[in-house]
């Protein structure tokens, strides 16, 4: 059950999260925490990560949504079936975040992005984003490494 309502927290913290960033940092743009280090810059992105499929939204929309499906009803299925509880954290990690992004795509046709490392060539990030890697990285870490299997049965 905590995975059902875990999706929806993220959701709620990615959107929150951007809220805060259109009232307080679009106005300034870019406010340095760590100079030349670590800044939160006010960006829209009308693409996917790293800008790929710029300008793309309707193909962006279909194929998360699409992807979101697939996440959510192995998210079920994983649950229902009693699998290893850190799977299901990765699929409601990964969920979350995608929903979070789908939702800036449909209402504003682009993704509001506020986390820039400067010290490296790094692509501009959002809380969102921060989710789907962290979630991905574990479904990574617990399919190649500790044999965790994905079942769609």
């Amino acid at each position: 059950m905590i995975f059902y309502l875990l999706v929806p927290a993220i959701v709620l913290l990615d959107q929150f999260s951007k809220f805060i960033a259109v009232k307080y940092l679009e106005p300034v743009g870019s406010y340095p925490l760590i100079q030349n280090i670590f800044h939160l810059t006010f960006v829209k992105n009308d693409g996917a990560a790293f800008s790929i499929f710029s300008s793309k939204q309707l193909f962006l929309i279909i194929v998360t949504a699409v992807v979101i499906c697939l996440i959510l009803g192995l998210l079920v299925k994983s649950v229902q079936a009693g699998a290893n509880p850190w799977l299901n954290l990765s699929l409601a990690f990964v969920a979350g975040g995608a929903i979070g992004n789908l939702i800036d795509r449909i209402r504003l046709n682009y993704v509001i992005d506020y986390f820039e490392f400067k010290f490296v060539n790094f692509a501009i990030f959002n809380v969102a984003d921060v989710f789907i890697v962290l979630g991905t990285a574990l479904m990574c870490y617990l399919v190649l490494f500790k044999n965790v299997e994905l079942k769609l049965k």
